[in-house]
């Protein structure tokens, strides 16, 4: 029996929509699926969810739980995939710390998950626990593919593939949305179907780089008229992406309150101006986190009264490639990858990319892409900059490291100095120690 095992079973959003999507394909319904989290509460509510999605499916799958790290490796043996969706100490306390302590030097930031010093944080938090379950996979389930979905995505992705020997890909749904969003947005629904597309970077600073419609008609120059006339005459969303349209030349595949933070550009405090200008949602996830904590809990009382529950395929990238490499269909993603052989020429081989991606049988199979325009290769390199040393530090265990991953983070560089910038990471460290390894 195809077995795949979810590590953060408590996850509120890629739970449900991952494992309910694998319940939905034909090929993977019969499937055995064994949750896996440190939380018995969240671990509860996670799969009496799940198993209402699945009575409402008909029942085939098998569902089994599997509570703390001593009943990890039970949930790990003989697995064919694991997902990955953990979030190391939570909304409370350590996602409320990554954003209070910054704001007392003066750093604001929108959601702290995948740059910044916020996201710094979350990987030096994370890493140990990931190298903890790569070494348990290597042990019971070492042929498993190890599908990551956890920010920061290119930090632990590219600690995985570096560090360890488990087969591993790093998983986002602004890839496949980016597009139909932009042109959405813009008025040009009719262009939707049938576009063509080619999308290339890193994780959340992905670039479109070529979009035609199905007659293979360039779209670039309607996108850029009407992107800056949306910004000139109204105030909207995406305002930081269409920004980037007018001054790189090129939409970026994740949401602008993401991007606000990637850069030194928009979050000022000499310019406060910006913000409004720009319509940038500061303190963005924590709210984020209290909505989606309250409607996870929302939804599991009201299977109390209902013990079955609907669920569509959703647009996540899991349950396809599962079933393209146990069926042998073939499926395209845009993955994170190591740069291995020079996947996008102008970035380093240590960075991970996210590239287009071919998934059969044999697995997943990165695809060439050739060199970036030079600013957005430039753009990229500001965060592969932090990303590798943020690596570095949590590989070495050097804490000289953090210093310098934050130092060279545009939008941290931009607000703090040098100085400022080395007291915020002892108080943060400190504020962090139970999640975190001692560093030297």
């Amino acid at each position: 029996m195809l077995k795949i095992t979810f590590m953060g079973a408590g996850s509120t959003v890629f739970a449900r929509n991952v494992l309910g999507d694998c319940m939905s394909s034909p090929v993977l319904a019969e499937s055995e699926i064994a949750l896996y989290d440190i939380d018995g509460l969240r671990l509860k509510e996670s799969e009496a969810i799940l198993s209402a999605i699945n009575k409402g499916k008909g029942g085939k799958t098998r569902i089994t739980s599997y509570l703390g790290t001593e009943r990890r490796r039970d949930a790990l043996k003989d697995a064919h995939f694991v997902v990955n969706a953990i979030q190391v100490g939570g909304y409370d306390p350590c996602t409320i710390t990554d954003f209070e302590i910054p704001k007392k030097y003066g750093l604001r930031q929108t959601i702290a998950d995948t740059l910044g010093i916020g996201g710094i944080m979350r990987a030096l938090r994370t890493i140990p626990v990931m190298e903890e379950f790569a070494r348990d996979i290597e042990a019971v389930c070492p042929n498993a593919w190890f599908l990551n979905y956890t920010n920061p995505m290119a930090m632990l992705s590219g600690f995985m593939q570096r560090f360890t020997n488990v087969k591993t890909v790093g998983l986002c749904h602004s890839v496949q949305i980016c597009s139909k969003h932009l042109l959405k947005s813009l008025g040009m629904d009719d262009k939707i179907e049938g576009r063509i597309e080619k999308i290339a970077g890193i994780n959340h600073m992905g670039w479109l780089l070529e979009i035609r419609d199905r007659n293979g008609v360039d779209l670039y120059p309607e996108i850029k008229k009407r992107a800056a006339a949306k910004n000139r005459q109204e105030k909207h969303d995406d305002m930081v992406r269409f920004d980037y349209i007018e001054k790189f030349g090129y939409y970026c595949t994740e949401s602008s309150e993401h991007n606000a933070e990637y850069n030194p550009f928009y979050i000022k405090s000499r310019y406060p101006e910006l913000i409004n200008a720009f319509n940038i949602p500061l303190d963005e996830y924590p709210r984020r986190c209290v909505n989606q904590i309250a409607g996870w809990k929302a939804e599991y009382e009201h299977i109390a009264q209902q013990s079955e529950l609907l669920h569509e395929r959703s647009k996540e990238y899991a349950s396809h490639i599962i079933e393209a490499i146990v069926d042998g269909t073939t499926y395209t993603i845009g993955g994170n990858v190591l740069n291995r052989g020079g996947l996008i020429d102008n970035l380093p081989r240590e960075a991970c990319v996210e590239v287009p991606c071919l998934v059969d049988k044999s697995g997943i199979s990165p695809c060439y892409v050739g060199s970036l325009p030079p600013q957005l290769a430039a753009m990229n390199m500001t965060n592969i900059n932090c990303q590798l040393l943020t690596i570095e530090a949590a590989h070495t265990r050097k804490r000289e490291h953090i210093y310098h991953a934050a130092m060279l983070e545009p939008h941290t560089a931009a607000e703090l100095s040098l100085d400022d910038i080395v007291r915020m990471v002892d108080e943060l460290l400190a504020a962090h120690k139970q999640w975190l390894p001692e560093y030297k």
